[in-house]
């Protein structure tokens, strides 16, 4: 009767698994992506108006959104803003039209998106995050409560959802024009990537990071100078391409893009992806 009884939670057990394993479409592209304001979207979303609903682009609801009518950890057509409720247009918006136009109509792109306008790289990075938060400046302050004051474990568990449903192909990053001059950026990129790979157990020889380059210096860029440390990246991950931003066109800023730059660099981030796509 023990025996029987064994076999029967066996059956059972494996039935579960079989059921949990056809859930997850092999061809249901997952996107991570983060950073700090030219991620989080600058432009108004109204500045482009041929902005198109792509139904096989979907997004992961980061925030809850009442006005938007969206449930954190729920799927919704990927349609700006895709970070929190009041942000903008930003590369992600582009790249994940660009991925679904480029691939059989048998893929869906599915985006995650977690940034915070004018955050250092600190505020994702698990040594630092928390001395981070503790002191960050009023302003931030509304933007790390949406996150329950920890973007990175934000990031991490709409991850987790999202492996439910589809397979993490990529991590896209728009980062650091808050850190400029700090060469120590391409280590500590190093090590918040080591740990998206670690605690989402992905193979990151299957998993690039994409990270995008600040406003050029052909424009006159802030932060431009930061873009010979971002450079750096290979260097530190041996899966890591560096995006260039050169001829994006800025805002009267320079240090944000116009909905054209952000076209034009969510394009040339879904260009590197498909070269990088595996089976």
């Amino acid at each position: 009767m023990k025996n029987k009884y064994l076999i029967t939670l066996i059956i059972i057990a494996g039935a579960t698994l079989n059921s949990f394993s056809q859930q997850v479409n092999k061809n249901f592209h997952i996107y991570l992506c983060f950073g700090q304001s030219n991620m989080e979207g600058h432009a108004r979303v109204e500045t482009d108006t041929n902005l198109p609903v792509n139904k096989r682009v979907k997004l992961l609801q980061a925030v809850s959104c009442e006005d938007l009518k969206r449930e954190q950890g729920n799927w919704y057509d990927a349609i700006a803003p895709l970070v929190r409720c009041n942000t903008g247009l930003g590369p992600a918006d582009y790249f994940g039209r660009a991925m679904a136009n480029s691939l059989p109509d048998s893929v869906t792109i599915g985006i995650v998106n977690v940034a915070v306008g004018g955050c250092k790289i600190e505020l994702f990075h698990k040594k630092y995050s928390e001395s981070y938060i503790n002191t960050a400046p009023d302003w931030m302050v509304s933007a790390l409560k949406a996150y329950s004051n920890n973007p990175y474990q934000r990031l991490i568990e709409m991850a987790k959802i999202a492996q439910q449903s589809g397979v993490i192909k990529g991590i896209l990053l728009h980062q650091g024009e808050s850190n400029t001059g700090d060469t120590s950026w391409p280590q500590k990129v190093k090590d918040v990537y080591g740990d998206l790979i670690q605690d989402l157990n992905l193979n990151p020889s299957k998993v690039p990071l994409l990270a995008g380059e600040v406003v050029h210096a052909e424009q006159n860029g802030v932060c431009a100078g930061m873009n010979e440390i971002i450079g750096q990246l290979p260097g530190f991950i041996p899966n890591a391409h560096v995006i260039s931003s050169k001829g994006c066109e800025a805002g009267a800023d320079r240090l944000h893009f116009t909905a054209v730059g952000y076209k034009e660099l969510g394009n040339r981030y879904a260009s590197k992806m498909l070269t990088l796509l595996t089976n």
